[in-house]
C-alpha cells in the first residue's frame, strides 16, 4: 500500500479550498486608513480574532470600493487558510442581478455540495451554507450589492469568516441586525487624487500640481474618474491640461444643466464618462455602446465584432482602444468586461444614439455568433450527436471555426457562464426560434468540465420557446434533452417523465427514429433503476427500429446498453462477445469517449471473471482517455472501475486515491449516486485493510445516500459490506424482488453469512 494516503470524508481536499479571488488590482494609490481599519475590524487591537463577522463598504458610485476590498484581500489573503468566496452581485447593472439563491448554489458547489443536494429552499440552503463555514476561516467577498435581501443569506454568521459586502447604500439594517461595521468610502482628498493622477500620467511629467487639483476637482476626485482622464492625459500626450481641462468644464456644464442637483458625485462621473466617449473615434464609440447589448458578464473579441458587424481584426483594435481610455477592463487575454457604472452608461448611450431595430440586429448577430459558433464547436465535443438544422448567420457574423478538440474545449469553458444570459437575453427579445435553438445546440456544447445541473435552466428555456412556437419536434427534442440533464444529476423520476412525454409527441408525429431514441433513454433510467427486464426490452425495441433505419451509430449504442443490462444481470458471459465487438467498432470510429465507456464495462467484466491484471489494464485506459476528452464526468466514472482494479490487484493506497478523485468530481458535478459509490469502494478497501473503523463510516454514508436516492441494489451492497446482522436483513429485504442471477447471489452470500 501507499503510505499516507488519506481519503477526505468533510468534503476537505484542496478541491473544496475555494480561491475565488479576481486579480489585485493595478497601480492602486492611497486609501491607507481605509486598508488599516479593515485590519483592526479583522484583528483587534490585541491580535486576537474579534466576532464582528460582516463589513459594509459603502459609498458613491466610482469611489473605488470594489479596488479596495481586492486590494485589502490580497493582502490579507493568508489569514484565510480554508479559502476565499467571491460573487459579483450586479446590484447595479443593467442587467438582471445576481439573487442570493443563485450566490448560494455558487458558494454551495465551490464548497463540495453537489448541486442534486442543494436545498430547494432559500432558507435551508443558507443554513447548510452557514453551517460549512461554522469551523472555517474564511473571507466572503460580496461586491455590488444593492439590497440587504441580496446579502443576508450569504453572510456567514457569527465565528471565524468575515464577509466584506460593497454597495452604493448603507444597507443599514445589516449593521442593525448583524452587528455589520460600516466603511464610507467618500471622495479621494486633494492630494490623494493628484497623486492618483500622477501615477496614472506618469509620462508627463510636466504638468502644474495646481492644474492637476482642477482637473481632479472637476473628476469629483473619485478614483474611477480620475483613473479615466489621467488615460484621456496620457493618450494625448501633447496636449495641455488646460486644453483638457476646458473640454471636461464644457462637457460638465452639459450635465449641469439636465441635473436635478441631488447626486453631484453621480453627475461628475457621468461627466468624465461623456468626455472620455465623446473623444473616441466614431467607430470606437459605436463599438462602446454596443457592447452594452452583450448579455453575458464577459466576452471576447469575435463577440464584440458579431456585435458590431465588424472584422475580428478591426475589432480587436477597437477593443484596444477602449481598454486604454479605461473604458473597458481586460480581466484576461482575449476577455473584456465592463465596470457596471460603464455598462449601465453603454447601455444609455445605446437606446439614445441607437434606433431600436438596430439594436435589435447587434443583438441578433451575437446570438447568431453564439448558435453557429457552438454548433461548430458540437463537431468535436459531440462528433456523433445530430447536428440540428440552421438558417445561416447574418452576413456581418464570422463563427469561430476550430482547429481541434481542445481549442472547441478551451471556447466552452471560457464561454460558459455566457450560455444562460444568452438565452434569456434571446426569450426577452422576443427572438423565439434563437431560444430554443440555441439550448438544444448547447447541450452538446457544454464544456465537459461543467455541472450537470448548468444546462437546466437553459433547457427549460428552450422547452418553453418550443411550445410557445407549437413546434413539436423541437418540444420533443428540448424534453428529450432535458430528461438527459435530469438524469446526469440523478432525478431518475424527473428524467422518466421527461422521456416518455417525448415519446408520446413523436409517437404522435410518426418519428419511428425518434421514438426509438425515446426508448433508448427510457431504458437507460429503467437499467439505473435497476429494473432490468423492462431495460433489456426497451433496448431491444430500440436497436431493431435503429438498425432497420440504417443508424448503424444509434443501433450500436442500444447494443452497449444491452451488454450492461446482461452483465448487471449476472450473465457476464452474454455480455463479453457484444462488448468486445462495439469496442473494437469504437476504435475504428476513433470515438474516445464511447470507447472509453465499452472499456468500463470490459473491465468490471473481466474482474469478474477472473482476470484483474487485464481488469487493470482496461480500466486505466478508460481513464486516459476521459483526460484526453478533458470531461469530468467520464473521468469520474470511469475512476471507479480503475480504484476496483486497483483494489483486487495488491493496491489500495491506489484505489483509495482513485475512489477520492471520483468522489471529488461527483460532488462537484452533482451526481450524488456516483458520488456514493466512491465512497462505497473506498470503505471496501479500507475493509479489507482492516481498518474497520474507517470502513464502517464510508460504507454507512454510501448506504444512506443510496437509501435517499432510493437505489435499492447499491444500497443492499453497501450493506453486505458492512456485515452486521441487522444489515444483512434490511439488505435481504430491498432485493426480494430481483430475480436475476446476480440478486440470486447476492440473496445466498447473505444467507449463508447469516448462519456463520
Amino acid at each position: 500500500m501507499s503510505g499516507g494516503v488519506h481519503f477526505h470524508r468533510r468534503g476537505d481536499s484542496p478541491a473544496h479550498t475555494p480561491r475565488q479571488l479576481p486579480g489585485d488590482v493595478r497601480g492602486f494609490v492611497n486609501r491607507e486608513a481605509e486598508l488599516q481599519r479593515l485590519d483592526a475590524i479583522l484583528t483587534g487591537a490585541h491580535g486576537d480574532p474579534r466576532m464582528i463577522s460582516v463589513c459594509v463598504i459603502a459609498g458613491t458610485p466610482g469611489a473605488g470600493k470594489t479596488s479596495l476590498a481586492l486590494r485589502w484581500a490580497h493582502q490579507a489573503q493568508d489569514r484565510f487558510p480554508d479559502g476565499q468566496l467571491h460573487v459579483n452581485l450586479r446590484g447595479y447593472d443593467p442587467g438582471e442581478p445576481v439573487a442570493a439563491e443563485e450566490a448560494l448554489h455558487r458558494f454551495l458547489t465551490a464548497l463540495g455540495v453537489p448541486p442534486g443536494a442543494i436545498p430547494r429552499d432559500a432558507d435551508a440552503a443558507a443554513a447548510l451554507y452557514r453551517s460549512l463555514l461554522s469551523d472555517r476561516r474564511m473571507l466572503v467577498l460580496l461586491d455590488n450589492a444593492a439590497t440587504v435581501a441580496q446579502v443576508r443569506p450569504l453572510l456567514p454568521g457569527k465565528g471565524r469568516c468575515l464577509a466584506i459586502v460593497t454597495s452604493r447604500s448603507r444597507l443599514s439594517s445589516l449593521a442593525v441586525r448583524d452587528g455589520a461595521q460600516r466603511i464610507t468610502l467618500g471622495t479621494l482628498a486633494e492630494p490623494e487624487a493628484v497623486a492618483l493622477l500622477r501615477a496614472v500620467t506618469e509620462g508627463r511629467t510636466a504638468d502644474d500640481a495646481d492644474k492637476l487639483a482642477e482637473l481632479a476637482r472637476l473628476c469629483a476626485r473619485l478614483p474611477l474618474a480620475l483613473r479615466i482622464a489621467g488615460e484621456r492625459a496620457v493618450s494625448d500626450p501633447h496636449a495641455g491640461l488646460d486644453d483638457l481641462i476646458a473640454d471636461l468644464r464644457d462637457e460638465s456644464v452639459l450635465w449641469d444643466a439636465l441635473s436635478t442637483g441631488d447626486e453631484a458625485d453621480a453627475d461628475a462621473v457621468r461627466t468624465v464618462f461623456a468626455w472620455s466617449y465623446r473623444a473616441l473615434p466614431e467607430d470606437a464609440a459605436r463599438l462602446f455602446r454596443l457592447l452594452g447589448l452583450h448579455p453575458g458578464p464577459t466576452f471576447g473579441p469575435h463577440a464584440a465584432a458579431a456585435l458590431a458587424g465588424a472584422p475580428p481584426r478591426r475589432t480587436r483594435q477597437l477593443l484596444d482602444t477602449l481598454v486604454g481610455a479605461h473604458l473597458l477592463d481586460q480581466p484576461a487575454s482575449h476577455r473584456y468586461e465592463f465596470h457596471d457604472l460603464l455598462r449601465a452608461y453603454a447601455t444609455a448611450q445605446a437606446r439614445q444614439e441607437e434606433p431600436p431595430a438596430e439594436r435589435q440586429a447587434a443583438l441578433r448577430r451575437v446570438l447568431d455568433w453564439y448558435l453557429h459558433t457552438a454548433d461548430a464547436a458540437q463537431e468535436w465535443l459531440a462528433p456523433g450527436g445530430d447536428r440540428l438544422p440552421l438558417d445561416p448567420p447574418d452576413e456581418a457574423v464570422t463563427p469561430m471555426a476550430f482547429r481541434d478538440y481542445d481549442q472547441a474545449v478551451d471556447w466552452s469553458e471560457r464561454e460558459h457562464a455566457n450560455f444562460l444570459p444568452a438565452v434569456r437575453a434571446a426569450e426577452a427579445a422576443g427572438l423565439v426560434p434563437h431560444t430554443w435553438r440555441l439550448a438544444a445546440v448547447l447541450w452538446h456544447a457544454q464544456a465537459p468540465s461543467a455541472s450537470g445541473a448548468d444546462w437546466l435552466p437553459v433547457g427549460e428555456l428552450g422547452l418553453r420557446a418550443a411550445r410557445h412556437l407549437g413546434d413539436r419536434p423541437a418540444e420533443a427534442l428540448l424534453m428529450e434533452r432535458v430528461g438527459m440533464g435530469h438524469a446526469r444529476v440523478g432525478r431518475l423520476a424527473e428524467s422518466a417523465e421527461c422521456h416518455r412525454e417525448a415519446l408520446a409527441i413523436r409517437g404522435e408525429l410518426g418519428d419511428r427514429e425518434g421514438v426509438a431514441e425515446s426508448t433508448n433513454l427510457l431504458g437507460v433510467v429503467a437499467l439505473r433503476g435497476r429494473r432490468l427486464a423492462e431495460a433489456e426490452r426497451r433496448f431491444t425495441e430500440a436497436m431493431a427500429v435503429f438498425t432497420e433505419l440504417g443508424r448503424e451509430r444509434a443501433a450500436t449504442i442500444a447494443r452497449a446498453n444491452l451488454a450492461v443490462v446482461r452483465f448487471q444481470a449476472g450473465r457476464p458471459d452474454e455480455a463479453e462477445p457484444d462488448a468486445r465487438a462495439i469496442e473494437a467498432l469504437h476504435r475504428e470510429r476513433g470515438d474516445k469517449a464511447r470507447l472509453g465507456n465499452i472499456l468500463r464495462l470490459l473491465s468490471a467484466i473481466e474482474l469478474e471473471t477472473g482476470r484483474p491484471e487485464e481488469a487493470l489494464r482496461t480500466a486505466a485506459e478508460a481513464v486516459e482517455h476521459a483526460l484526453d476528452l478533458r470531461d469530468h464526468t467520464l473521468e469520474g466514472y470511469w475512476l471507479l472501475a480503475l480504484g476496483a482494479a486497483q483494489h483486487a490487484t495488491g493496491l489500495p493506497g491506489d484505489a483509495l486515491v482513485s475512489f477520492q478523485r471520483s468522489a471529488v468530481l461527483h460532488r462537484r458535478l452533482g451526481n450524488r449516486g456516483r458520488e456514493a459509490l466512491a465512497w462505497q469502494g473506498a470503505g471496501e478497501v479500507y475493509a479489507a485493510l482492516g481498518r474497520d473503523e474507517e470502513a464502517a463510516a464510508f460504507l454507512r454514508r454510501a448506504a444512506a445516500a443510496h437509501r435517499e436516492l432510493r437505489d435499492r441494489w447499491n444500497e443492499a451492497l453497501a450493506l453486505e459490506a458492512l456485515g452486521g446482522p441487522g444489515d444483512r436483513e434490511r439488505a435481504l429485504t430491498l432485493i426480494a424482488s430481483d430475480d436475476d442471477p446476480r440478486a440470486a447471489a447476492l440473496r445466498a452470500r447473505l444467507h449463508a453469512a447469516s448462519r456463520e
